[in-house]
């Protein structure tokens, strides 16, 4: 698609027709899942925050993307790194987690060389959603959020069932009024499919990915995937468009190596809205959008903010 029509994505009203989405905040700016990140993705111009979730012993939902603490994050009370396995946060109460410095990244660690560009912020604990919500109420411009639930297949007593995930989730949602402003994501459909039992009005996001080394679209023996809460994408004419309408998602967010032009003409004739994740270079950024998609989800919420400022300026 030529430049110029790339453009005319970028400069219609974002809220409408581009997302730019700061995965885990932002994560190649400030550490992730942080408020210093929260912060960081609101100051690079993004309409949606990205985030996870996971919920204490005492049944705070809190930001992490892991479910146990994980040593390339985390510094115990005495600020020494902890060792792993980290103690699962479902074990922790939220006094107990906000003991944890989460605010850089292991030094030598391989992780922190994934990030070379982001900056430490000493200091920074474990955010309660609340905190979130409290965080973006507070700015001048509407900004949505896209929440997580971290849970798999195999999870087991580390995180909380699916309907109790989903009904805490849902309840905390409706508690802050954020039902239109809010969509719930996961790769394991199970609390996608129980958010639309529960809270209809809260839009759900279905998550995948196809890679040889990790897929949540692979079939089980049963003909249908462990992450997809029974649903058989062979019912559904091979289409895994079709399937995630099925589930009831209204936007489908996918790897983005995963994504071609064909698919993004198959799921927005069906209506689905078309988000992929996690696109951090700008010649890719330009292509997906030159595709159509409807937003994209970045560490680098600033590199596609500047995308559409270079459009403004044409």
């Amino acid at each position: 698609m030529c430049g110029a029509l790339v453009a005319l994505f970028l400069l219609a009203d974002p809220a409408l027709a581009f997302d730019i989405q700061g995965h885990r905040g932002a994560r190649g700016l400030a550490p992730e899942n942080t408020l210093a990140a929260f912060r960081a993705g609101l100051a690079a111009g993004v309409d949606t925050l990205e985030s996870d979730m996971a919920v204490t012993r005492d049944g705070v939902i809190v930001m992490a993307h892991d479910p146990r603490l994980n040593p390339e994050l985390v510094r115990d009370p005495a600020g020494r790194w902890i060792e792993g396995p980290g103690a699962p946060i479902r074990s922790l109460s939220f006094e107990e987690l906000r003991r944890y410095d989460i605010g850089r990244l292991r030094p030598e660690g391989a992780y922190a060389r994934q990030w070379p560009g982001q900056q430490p912020a000493d200091g920074e604990r474990f955010p309660a959603l609340s905190e979130l919500f409290d965080l973006v109420r507070a700015q001048p411009r509407r900004v949505a959020l896209n929440l997580e639930t971290k849970i798999t297949p195999t999870s087991g007593d580390e995180v909380v069932a699916p309907a109790e995930f989903a009904g805490r989730v849902v309840a905390a949602v409706r508690a802050a009024g954020w039902q239109d402003r809010v969509t719930i994501q996961s790769f394991d459909w199970r609390t996608l499919l129980e958010v639309r039992r529960q809270a209809p009005e809260i839009a759900t996001a279905c998550l995948t990915i196809e890679t040889e080394r990790s897929s949540t679209v692979r079939p089980g023996p049963d003909g249908a995937s462990p992450w997809h809460a029974g649903l058989k994408v062979a019912d559904h004419g091979g289409s895994l468009a079709r399937l995630v309408a099925a589930a009831g998602c209204g936007t489908w967010s996918m790897f983005w190596r995963d994504l071609t032009e064909a698919r993004v003409r198959e799921a927005r004739a069906l209506g689905l809205k078309v988000l992929p994740w996690t696109v951090n270079e700008t010649a890719d950024m330009q292509r997906l959008i030159g595709w159509g998609v409807d937003g994209l989800i970045t560490d680098y919420p600033d590199r596609l903010a500047r995308l559409r400022g270079g459009a403004a300026g044409r």
